[in-house]
């Protein structure tokens, strides 16, 4: 795939595995020479931890059903399920696969048009399937969509936080970053730098670097010294389950109880950000990360994680566990910071760090199957899950870097797999319940998945005709519900008065991190106090009277009712076919066609109205299960 990389993306190249520094008059700052009393030494027995290992390339093994094979995913998929004489379901019809494939690259359900047009030439021409992949990257909805779970690991909001959850001016700059760095393609090895130390790398962008201040803060207290321990505290939390995939937080008062990190190790990833005195509100900027100067300064362990008791004297280091080649940090001398963020950054983003290869490629295919091949992406250590298919995690983990980091290129590998293409229903088939469990851990089936709620209300919005495609700029204050907005002060209650600014995609909701907008909440959008890996799903009666009574849902309904009418006017077959094409992206079932036709008679007979009775109509489709879920 043809990259094109915006002037405002400047690439700069990483000498990577020796984490060579790259300016000039870099000097080495030893770490693992730290004299920290009783520091528990790195053991070989810790190291065969398979998530400790070094990155394995295995060759793709050869199966027995070869035909199935698209590309090398489905070799290691039917390895596995082949030795449990299984095998990967029937490829999915065109319109299921062009839903699928839709939500799942740029958040949005295609239009009956485009589910049309694509049954047409997916039966004649084998290219079909790809050329849609490649159309949907394209498209900036893509950045719009995708943004959001890398928020969710961000911790991203437009507030503080804490009892005043005080506004955050151009915070939103941030979000735009990351919509336009997706877009673009900016090679993941430079999208992740650039969020550690964007101010310190050639070409960088110091807006990037409000990544590590997403988190909450409380800049009006009278404990700065709490404040920046805190914070700091949080950063190197948030650095380490992102871009490694390990716990290191659970270090911070004492040794890891589980894995091979010590309070050491947790303090010296931290010193890596220790050289801020004060944290920048720039008008211009938003929360940017700001050294004080180039001095190096001293850092220190606090014993039991209290800031009132600095021990010994640490210095800037990298996890041992994930650093067993010993790689030092390399100070970089600058007039404006110490250069140890962008030593941290070449090191985690090298080709050869396989906790941060591992991670990444394990939250990518969860985030195109709903399941990741380890369980618990942010705790890949000891007490987390072991892989599914360690093989295939560490190919499509040594993937990334031969892509030449491209996100796209590596969406375009996982969804043109056979393994992904495959139908999803299994209904009919006599399972019992620990078979079935298998068969969905084996990829034998695509995992149904339902939408979240940025998702749902983006494609209600759509279906019914009044989303606001406009990109960027400031967070749309949403219109909330009396009982909701009744807890807010009086300042934080405010509307944004352009209406047309309320149907633009959730992704430029403003996001206020002491409360959700209501549909978020209750489909389980993270909290935002702290970094989010996977999002839980749960299954709750406030899902299903959001989605039936609230006031948004019934203006999605009024207006969908309005664009069938257009379409097909008030002839009943004709209302059921267009709103169920409009909803669904697939022609009605014949009993689906009949249910229609009846419930319009006798709500038209209840309600005294036609137009109620498409209205409540238009109601039930929008709170069905195929409309809320994607097989």
């Amino acid at each position: 795939m043809k990259k094109v990389v915006p002037q405002f993306f400047v690439r700069f190249a990483f000498i990577g595995a020796l984490a060579v520094p790259m300016l000039s008059e870099a000097k080495p700052i030893r770490a693992s020479n730290d004299p920290v009393k009783d520091e528990p030494p790195i053991t070989e027995k810790d190291r065969e931890h398979w998530a400790f290992r070094p990155l394995l390339s295995p060759e793709p093994p050869q199966v027995k059903t070869a035909d199935r094979v698209v590309n090398d995913i489905d070799r290691f998929v039917l390895q596995r399920l082949e030795a449990k004489n299984l095998r990967l379901a029937a490829p999915a019809d065109a319109a299921t696969l062009i839903r699928r494939l839709s939500f799942d690259l740029i958040g949005l359900p295609p239009t009956p048009d485009e589910v049309k047009a694509f049954e047409a030439s997916s039966a004649t021409d084998p290219r079909a399937y790809e050329a849609l992949v490649d159309r949907l990257l394209s498209m900036d909805q893509y950045g719009e969509h995708w943004a959001q779970q890398w928020l969710d690991l961000a911790r991203f909001a437009e507030t503080d936080g804490f009892e005043h959850d005080l506004d955050r001016k151009q915070s939103w700059q941030y979000r735009d970053w990351v919509i336009k760095a997706l877009n673009a393609d900016l090679p993941y090895d430079d999208f992740v730098a650039m969020q550690i130390a964007g101010d310190e790398l050639p070409g960088g962008d110091a807006v990037a670097t409000g990544f590590l201040l997403a988190g909450p803060d409380m800049p009006d207290t009278n404990f700065q010294d709490e404040r920046m321990h805190l914070l700091l505290n949080g950063i190197a939390s948030t650095v380490g389950s992102a871009f490694l995939g390990i716990t290191i937080g659970c270090a911070q008062c004492h040794d890891h109880p589980y894995d091979p990190i010590s309070q050491a190790d947790f303090y010296r990833l931290r010193a890596c950000f220790d050289n801020v005195p004060k944290l920048k509100r720039d008008k211009q900027l938003g929360p940017t990360f700001v050294e004080s100067g180039k001095s190096v300064p001293v850092s220190k362990v606090c014993i039991r994680g209290d800031h009132h008791r600095p021990g010994p004297a640490i210095q800037a280091g990298y996890p041992r566990i994930a650093n067993p080649a010993g790689i030092e940090v390399y100070s970089v001398e600058s007039s404006r910071s110490t250069g140890r963020r962008a030593a941290l950054a070449r090191w985690i983003t090298q080709p050869s760090n396989a906790l941060f290869l591992r991670s990444s490629a394990n939250r990518l295919w969860m985030n195109h199957f709903g399941k990741p091949l380890v369980g618990s992406p942010t705790d890949l250590g000891n007490q987390g899950d072991k892989p599914t298919h360690p093989e295939l995690l560490d190919w499509l983990a040594a993937r990334l870097p031969r892509e030449r980091w491209s996100l796209k290129a590596m969406h375009k590998l996982i969804v043109m797999s056979a393994t992904y293409r495959q139908a999803g229903d299994v209904q009919g088939v006599p399972l019992s319940v620990e078979a079935a469990a298998e068969r969905t851990m084996l990829y034998a089936h695509f995992p149904r998945r339902r939408l979240t709620g940025e998702q749902l209300r983006d494609a209600m919005l759509m279906t019914a005709g009044r989303i606001n495609w406009k990109p960027g700029g400031e967070g749309v204050r949403l219109p909330l519900p009396p009982e909701v907005s009744k807890t807010l002060l009086e300042k934080q209650i405010s509307v944004t008065p352009d209406v047309t600014e309320h149907d633009r995609r959730s992704i430029y909701a403003f996001a206020r991190r002491n409360l959700r907008y209501p549909l978020f909440d209750v489909f389980d959008r993270p909290d935002a106090l702290m970094s989010c890996g996977r999002r839980s799903e749960s299954t709750t009666a406030p899902q299903s009277l959001m989605l039936f009574n609230s006031a948004f849902s019934l203006s999605m309904a009024t207006s969908l009712a309005d664009v069938v009418t257009t379409i097909a006017g008030t002839e009943p077959e004709s209302v059921v076919q267009a709103a169920v094409w409009r909803c669904y992206g697939r022609a009605p079932q014949p009993q689906e066609v009949l249910m229609g036709r009846d419930f319009l008679e006798k709500q038209t007979a209840l309600t005294g109205t036609w137009r109620e009775a498409l209205t409540d109509y238009c109601l039930a489709l929008l709170n069905a299960n195929a409309f809320c879920y994607v097989d």
